[in-house]
């Protein structure tokens, strides 16, 4: 479970407090006399189509499992949930129409489930006019930035700014100081952009180049003669369909004479580390959100999360070892579920009317703890910024398999809060 801050509009939970009930009775079965049957709707904003697609449906079997197992443990101040899936193409404009539709046609009571950062920000506005809690899961340092609004909520997965920020040390003392960077053009990439140029020149490093590639290209050697001929290091982080196609034509393009390489997994995900012309990334280094191959040391935690999604030690579907799945984000899918229902249960949430205090719920979480509720990891979140922070990964590719180099501490992401929330209006 997530600690809370007592929220300061619920004067229940004020009463409670002070007749020592909020320490003594759990969470599950505070309010759950007081709730209605009738089942809570939860708003899965999905990427079913478009360049987000293999990340959607992996999104979609998190969120089936969590769902089952808080249903089968009683649901949310034991009512059930429901989840009403919307396909927004991974497109910003119909993101926004989605969740509009979450409220005026579906009755639901939160939004949930982006990922592609163009679609957060394009649909975020909408969320904030009509007042709907929206809960992203989806990286971006666009909601602890500030330019978001007090709707919109990142609690269960970390930034790219806090992760770069963490993986810059290594690189720099590891594999080395002159960096090339690939990435995607649109804001998750000028995330990386941004904010990794600013940490690795803090860890006695610097960026020589930056290639940007649009989202859609199909095809990308004609990208890298730009690449400074004394590269010491490529930092590739590419998302879509074509991902496949861009490493192995990386791995063409240099032959034996790569220099030392370092990968955001995203340029990987759902991909089989063992598929024809991917042998050249053998000894190089990629950041996981969480690893995908379980570890010697794999936690309990981690197991739980592995058996109910259906992921085999691989990170693969256990019903077809071809289907590999999303497992660096997922879990931000799962976590951010739970997430949603300590707040609820915390604030004593009943239907819409409870929406704001619902926000200041979760604005009041503070220590999540390794667990079944948040199986990647121990994190903080910080209620100003509507950001959660916590451990990051590194692993090697090893053999054909990802195997962890190095973990970061929580305290190595942090960075100074560019907003605070809690002082805009609800």
């Amino acid at each position: 479970m997530s600690k809370l801050i007592q929220p300061n509009r619920r004067t229940v939970l004020k009463g409670a407090a002070a007749g020592g009930l909020l320490a003594a009775t759990p969470l599950a079965g505070r309010f759950a006399q007081a709730q209605s049957s009738a089942p809570i709707r939860i708003g899965f904003q999905q990427h079913i189509t478009g360049v987000g697609a293999a990340y959607g449906r992996w999104y979609g079997r998190t969120t089936e499992a969590a769902v089952k197992a808080i249903n089968d443990a009683g649901g949310i101040n034991g009512r059930p949930l429901e989840i009403i899936a919307e396909d927004d193409g991974t497109d910003a404009r119909r993101g926004a129409e989605v969740v509009e539709k979450f409220v005026n046609q579906h009755d639901c009571d939160v939004a949930f489930g982006t990922l592609f950062s163009h679609v957060v920000i394009g649909s975020a506005p909408a969320a904030g006019e009509l007042k709907m809690p929206y809960f992203v899961v989806s990286e971006g340092h666009h909601v602890a930035s500030g330019m978001l609004n007090r709707y919109t909520l990142q609690p269960g997965i970390t930034d790219v700014k806090s992760q770069v920020q963490a993986m810059a040390p290594f690189i720099s003392e590891n594999l080395g100081k002159k960096v090339t960077m690939i990435f995607p053009d649109f804001a998750f990439g000028h995330d990386h952009r941004d904010y990794f140029t600013s940490a690795i020149e803090t860890a006695g490093g610097e960026v020589l180049e930056h290639i940007a590639i649009p989202p859609t290209e199909t095809s990308f050697t004609r990208y890298f003669p730009a690449i400074p001929r004394d590269t010491e290091v490529i930092y590739h982080v590419m998302v879509g369909p074509a991902v496949l196609t861009f490493v192995k034509e990386l791995g063409e393009f240099f032959g034996p004479s790569a220099p030392p390489m370092f990968g955001f997994i995203d340029s990987l995900e759902a991909v089989d580390l063992n598929s024809p012309g991917l042998e050249f990334l053998e000894g190089s280094y990629f950041w996981e959100g969480n690893p995908r191959y379980a570890q010697a040391d794999q936690s309990p935690y981690d197991a739980n999360f592995r058996a109910a999604v259906g992921v085999d030690e691989n990170g693969a579907s256990v019903s077809d070892p071809s289907d590999v799945s999303t497992y660096a984000h997922m879990f931000g899918c799962w976590e951010t579920l739970y997430i949603i229902k300590d707040a609820m249960e915390a604030s004593g949430y009943q239907g819409p009317g409870d929406r704001a205090a619902l926000v200041e719920a979760v604005e009041a979480m503070t220590d999540m703890p390794h667990s079944n509720e948040h199986p990647q990891g121990p994190k903080i979140f910080n209620g100003r910024t509507h950001q959660a922070f916590g451990v990051q990964y590194i692993t090697q590719v090893q053999d054909g398999r990802l195997n962890l180099v190095h973990e970061t501490s929580i305290e190595d992401t942090f960075y100074p809060d560019e907003v605070d929330y809690t002082t805009q209006s609800l």
